[in-house]
């Protein structure tokens, strides 16, 4: 699966004699390219305006980034899925650097759960959320200020280069209590 980005998508109802200036729609959009971004622009004006390709124009189409991508943010994320079953609304929550990066954790997560495709979920919202209010079990444990993690799988090394050797006498151990 492509890794998702974030579009704003600007558009409009094509100009007409009696609608000279019609009004302009911005939309943000998570695709993995810019071709996918305006298709979707185009699936979501024509749900909820009477506006399709053929009657509108895209104006422009940008790729955002993150401003600070060096600080872990906790990420709240509102969306709509259609399953086998019905339509159904979640709210989840993720812990990542970028908001594009836990937009790919729920898509790999809602996949990995709940067999959704990508083009069957909306994301209604998202959210920047404090430590604080976070509320889902798999964030809360990592939102503690005395977290720790193991450190497994560690290989010791030659402090220098000359204490370096090719072969040992003895196998080397990485597991450490």
């Amino acid at each position: 699966m492509p890794a998702f980005k974030l579009y704003q998508v600007i558009g409009r109802k094509a100009p007409t004699p009696l609608d000279p200036q019609p009004a302009v729609y911005r939309m943000k959009l998570f695709a993995p390219n810019e071709v996918v971004a305006r298709s979707r622009f185009w699936y979501f004006m024509h749900q909820y305006r009477k506006m399709k390709k053929t009657t509108g124009e895209i104006l422009d189409v940008n790729e955002l980034r993150e401003k600070n991508p060096n600080i872990i943010k906790n990420y709240a994320i509102w969306l709509r899925y259609n399953s086998r079953s019905g339509t159904h609304n979640m709210y989840r929550e993720y812990r990542d650097l970028t908001l594009t990066g836990a937009v790919n954790q729920m898509y790999s997560e809602m996949a990995g759960r709940h067999r959704a495709r990508p083009r069957s979920i909306q994301i209604i919202r998202t959210a920047t959320i404090k430590d604080k209010d976070v509320k889902r079990p798999a964030t809360l444990q990592f939102v503690k200020p005395n977290v720790k993690f193991p450190l497994p799988h560690r290989i010791i090394r030659a402090p220098e280069k000359k204490y370096r050797t090719t072969f040992h006498a003895n196998r080397p151990n990485t597991f450490y209590q």
